[in-house]
């Protein structure tokens, strides 16, 4: 019998030699000097124990060293130490399974002579967290055919802890049987680590079936299910069971409001969310890094950024997950600058910045975002090497395109090698946002041709290509193809492009009849396409129709308003559009001012109607009245249909408040 990994009574002298072994690594470790002898099996398993949980190999195989050396240490037949050898033994083969070694605990686990049900659950359990899924089973296996073991409740939850994700279904639903067989479904542990594992794996009426049958349930049972829920986007039902389990006088923890707090994200839910708020507040949690980005991401989706930004400001400690997630809050809900803001600051203040964090920033870019901040963005994805990272690249190809950087965005394109439907999206979706048709549709063809298959994106795309071009059969084969070739619901944007393909070809009637029997409730984007197609073809009826649609829908919006009595203007209906424009001020709405910019020398210069904050403004004027000249010269004629400027309920003609420049351009 191999007895060198053994030992059980030490020599005197070994205990000096472990001390020094010890004090001589201490550098390396953050151990506590132990305050029992090191030669005793309690402090050898310490030893060994805190090596593993530190990564600290090194220790670790130098105590097994130490007990190889002397292999006289060893004295099997000593009825008094065995049960001390299994401590011993199992703290050195957990040791090495903790620090990735899982050979070298594999040849710790041949070598033993005698194993119990911890020594099996260790080997299984290394091989398992080492992502080793096959050899982990496979010992499982070996153990479930001994006669002399009988697995036990940390057999079964080491197994369950592995199980995430639907390949684990049947691992999922065997160990479910084998608990049942042996009775260990009394065991609240097994039951926690079913319902865990069935909801990872995606079957979450079985996660609440086992959660509804069990007999006794602590407040680790309610939060998996509430969180498993949650997960699983049954929001509305994870919220339901905290209401109960509140009920049943189980006292919540802070994971359960951390899950309740991820529903509440899901489904949207405000005000749930301010009430978990203030009982988080109340018991102390709210300073929990954890909760406070969970705050600051459902304020955020809930689109209330105020809030969201005030739980970033007053947090104690920002980690990069707290920035990320406001980073991401700000970017959705319209707040570009904002965006780009904490991203700078994330960058000077060294947080360490990831692929998701670049994808975030990525895409807050647009066509008035500074292009110039855009490039040092990718100059910073090259220096981290996030080039490779798919997301980041076709990150980048938006980017450039909705900039106006066309040309570099094919280039990012190009040099990808191993190209999947994100990319081709990204560049489908680049060529048509700017108003490239023809060759939107060829990349289809291209994308076809390399057997890459379009997504509910990719049609989003074609049908605006479509729009653009005028190919309104070709746009609606496309619409049906989507939906009887591949199979897809056709999603509120896909019903937007497609009366905005009818709408800009002139086919009002059409688009209205579309819209009328559309399985789904309209939202705004679709009054927005048809009032705009309108607008293009100054339809008045329809327009109103489209507008009033729109108002009910949003009755604070200016837009259709304004489209109106832009509609009525062309049709030189003016008491329709003074009816319009009385109506809109009734309401109380106001006409946002519309902006223009350019970028110059890394410089953003922006501009409303009548601008007079600009420091070149006499210059910038006299240089508009030179062209004007200019251009009547050629004989341009000003169309005034279109005009539509009011300050302080009053219709005033725009060139009244612009500065006197006639001394700069000569009377």
């Amino acid at each position: 019998m191999n007895t060198g990994w053994m030992f059980l009574n030490p020599k005197p002298g070994f205990s000096s030699y472990l001390s020094c072994l010890f004090f001589h690594f201490r550098p390396f470790s953050s151990i506590k000097p132990p305050s029992f002898p090191v030669n005793s099996a309690r402090g050898i398993s310490l030893l060994l124990s805190t090596s593993g949980r530190e990564g600290n190999v090194r220790l670790g195989s130098s105590i097994h060293a130490s007990i190889l050396k002397d292999p006289e240490l060893v004295l099997l037949g000593n009825q008094y130490s065995t049960q001390d050898a299994f401590v011993v033994w199992n703290s050195l083969l957990t040791m090495y399974a903790r620090c990735g070694r899982t050979q070298d605990a594999s040849q710790v686990f041949d070598e033993m002579p005698v194993k119990d049900t911890v020594t099996w659950n260790s080997i299984v359990s290394g091989f398992l967290s080492n992502g080793n899924f096959k050899m982990g089973f496979g010992y499982f296996k070996q153990m479930m055919g001994s006669d002399s073991l009988m697995f036990d409740h940390a057999s079964v939850t080491t197994i369950l802890s592995a199980c995430d994700g639907l390949d684990f279904i049947m691992v999922n639903k065997m160990m479910h049987g084998l608990v049942l067989l042996s009775g260990l479904e009394r065991e609240i542990a097994v039951s926690n680590a079913l319902i865990t594992s069935y909801f990872r794996c995606g079957c979450a009426d079985s996660g609440r079936q086992v959660f509804d049958e069990m007999d006794m349930r602590n407040v680790i049972s309610w939060t998996a299910v509430i969180s498993g829920l949650a997960q699983n986007e049954f929001c509305e039902e994870s919220l339901d069971l905290l209401v109960k389990m509140q009920n049943a006088a189980v006292v919540p923890n802070y994971l359960t409001y951390l899950s309740a707090l991820l529903a509440c994200s899901g489904m949207k839910a405000l005000g749930e969310a301010r009430q978990i708020h203030g009982i988080v507040w109340k018991l102390g949690f709210q300073s929990d890094l954890c909760i406070e980005s969970a705050l600051m991401d459902v304020y955020s989706k809930c689109g209330s950024v105020q809030d969201a930004w005030q739980m970033f400001e007053s947090a104690g400690v920002l980690d990069t997950i707290a920035m990320t997630v406001m980073l991401v809050g700000f970017a959705k809900n319209g707040y570009e600058e904002e965006a780009l803001q904490i991203f700078v600051k994330m960058v000077k203040a060294g947080v360490d910045i990831d692929p998701d964090v670049v994808s975030a920033i990525l895409g807050v870019f647009g066509s008035d975002t500074c292009l110039a901040l855009g490039k040092q963005v990718h100059s910073l994805i090259i220096k981290k090497g996030f080039i490779s990272n798919s997301f980041v690249r076709n990150g980048l190809i938006n980017m450039y395109s909705k900039c106006g950087e066309l040309e570099e965005s094919v280039k990012i394109f190009n040099s990808i090698a191993q190209r999947n439907s994100v990319s081709w999206n990204s560049i489908i979706a680049a060529y048509a946002r700017h108003g490239n048709g023809y060759r939107t549709l060829q990349l289809y063809e291209e994308m076809r041709s390399y057997g890459v298959d379009p997504t509910d994106v990719t049609f989003i795309s074609l049908l605006h290509a479509c729009s653009h071009v005028g190919l309104v059969n070709k746009g609606m084969e496309f619409f049906e193809s989507m939906q009887v070739i591949y199979g897809m619901t056709p999603r509120m944007e896909h019903y937007a492009a497609v009366v905005d393909l009818l709408g800009r070809a002139g086919l009002l009637c059409e688009a209205k009849s579309f819209i009328e029997e559309l399985p789904v409730k309209p939202d705004i984007f679709i009054w927005q396409a048809l009032l705009g197609a309108c607008s293009i073809h100054g339809d008045a009826e329809i327009g109103k129709y489209a507008a009033d649609q729109w108002l009910l829908t949003s009755p604070d919006n200016p837009v259709p308003f304004v489209l109106l009595a832009n509609i009525y203007s062309s049709r030189g209906r003016w008491k329709e559009r003074a009816r319009t424009i009385r109506k809109m001020k009734e309401t109380g709405v106001a006409k946002e001012t519309g902006t223009s910019w350019i970028e110059i020398e890394k410089e953003i210069h922006c501009f409303v109607v009548a601008d007079q904050m600009h420091p070149r403004t006499m210059i910038i004027y006299s240089t508009l009245l030179e062209l004007f000249r200019h251009m009547r010269d050629e004989g341009y004629v000003p169309d005034n249909r279109f005009i539509l400027y009011y300050m302080d309920g009053d219709e005033t003609d725009f060139s009244a408040d612009l500065p006197d420049t006639s001394e700069l351009v000569g009377g």
